[in-house]
């Protein structure tokens, strides 16, 4: 991991963002508003899941909040590229920062679980009731976009 560290820390772009006053808060600004898309979306999504909104049919409350999220990563990734190469080697020895990592993927294999499961590849337009599997699923999630927001915000103090 160190070379990795050491080959991101001498890339131009790496170099331009510690040495540009405005590019960090600019593109922490774009990775904050690409995450509140992103777990606004997934948030909004979950909720319904969980019990509230019954009357919100989930197909298409999906087909309107997922184009959202997807898009958000448009934001969320490069953003977040650029966040890690101004400081490859103090993020990459960071545990808050690997944690966020973790979690991440474990949010994306979640969602992955989620869309691959039997119900949602069958499931009517509007449910009064959700299996318990997809509510276990959409409490992990909300769970774990938390953790990744708790710990992108203690990046700063740790």
């Amino acid at each position: 991991m160190a070379a990795l560290a050491d080959w991101v820390g001498a890339t131009p772009l790496s170099q331009l963002m510690r040495g540009n006053a405005w590019l960090y808060p600019v593109a922490e600004t774009v990775h904050i508003i690409g995450f509140v898309l992103l777990v606004g979306a997934a948030a909004m999504f979950d909720v319904r899941l969980l019990g509230f909104g019954r009357l919100l049919a989930v197909r298409e409350l999906a087909r309107h909040l997922l184009p959202w999220s997807m898009a958000s990563l448009l934001l969320v990734v490069p953003a977040g590229l650029l966040l890690f190469a101004s400081q490859p080697a103090d993020m990459l020895g960071n545990r808050v920062f690997l944690l966020k990592l973790a979690l991440i993927a474990a949010a994306g294999l979640n969602a992955l679980a989620f869309h691959l499961s039997p119900w949602w590849r069958t499931a009517p337009a509007l449910l009064e009731r959700v299996p318990p599997r997809a509510r276990v699923h959409a409490a992990l999630s909300l769970l774990l976009w938390f953790g990744v927001i708790a710990c992108g915000r203690m990046l700063a103090y740790v």
